[in-house]
């Protein structure tokens, strides 16, 4: 096969990022702004979401930044609030978000590792989220490698957390492919010497991700024909 392992970005890649997060997100705008209509404009802008439509804007520092970034743009809009806290606040309230996985999981995940393919997530969100959402999706078993931007390794677009996996699971980089709906996932993924898939489930059209992919899917679903080609 062309690989021994596959690292998977985590939102918009594993779940629909537009599915599971817009919604979600209108609803925790209103929340820090209670009832604020002007406060809840502001955090909207910092954070590049689209109030009347629900939407995540293409260049939103949620996309592909960590959770700590969130945090920061929320501590701008809402006057004397501590980064920490809004920090913490997000972490557990990203946990619960709802998820809609970009295919169904466990089959799929179960189809890679009757390939005998090592699995791994690396996201910028936290740990915490990674490891609660994976459960909640009935799949955190299936992998041998789960991290976020604070497990020690740094955060996409830097490659430490990459070369992470591949030490954790002892395949050679060029062996492994990163697979991610943004140009964060990519150039981490060309930065450690790792093959480069990317998927249409998040925000980014085909043209942004092109460039930095070694192929491009509509969702993860198609990669198992990939690997054997």
């Amino acid at each position: 096969m062309r690989v021994d392992g596959l690292l998977f970005d985590k939102d918009g890649t594993l779940f629909d990022f537009g599915a599971t997060w817009n919604s979600w997100a209108a609803g925790m705008i209103r929340d820090f702004a209670d009832g604020d209509a002007e406060m809840a404009a502001r955090i909207a802008a910092e954070l590049d979401f689209d109030l009347p439509s629900e939407k995540f804007l293409p260049e939103s520092v949620v996309i592909a930044g960590t959770n700590r970034e969130a945090a920061e743009a929320v501590a701008r809009a809402v006057p004397g609030q501590d980064v920490e806290e809004m920090e913490l606040r997000l972490m557990h309230a990203a946990a619960d978000a709802p998820l809609a996985p970009a295919v169904a999981l466990a089959p799929f995940l179960d189809g890679l590792a009757g390939l005998g393919l090592r699995l791994g997530v690396m996201t910028n969100d936290t740990e915490y989220a990674a490891r609660a959402h994976l459960g909640e999706a009935g799949v955190a078993e299936k992998f041998h490698f789960i991290a976020g931007f604070d497990s020690g390794f740094g955060a996409k677009p830097a490659p430490g957390p990459l070369l992470a996996f591949a030490d954790a699971v002892q395949i050679d980089p060029a062996r492994v492919a990163m697979v991610g709906d943004s140009t964060h996932d990519l150039i981490a993924g060309r930065a450690a010497g790792m093959q480069t898939i990317a998927v249409l489930t998040g925000v980014a059209g085909a043209d942004e991700l092109a460039p930095f992919a070694d192929v491009v899917f509509p969702d993860i679903g198609h990669i198992a024909g990939w690997l054997a080609e």
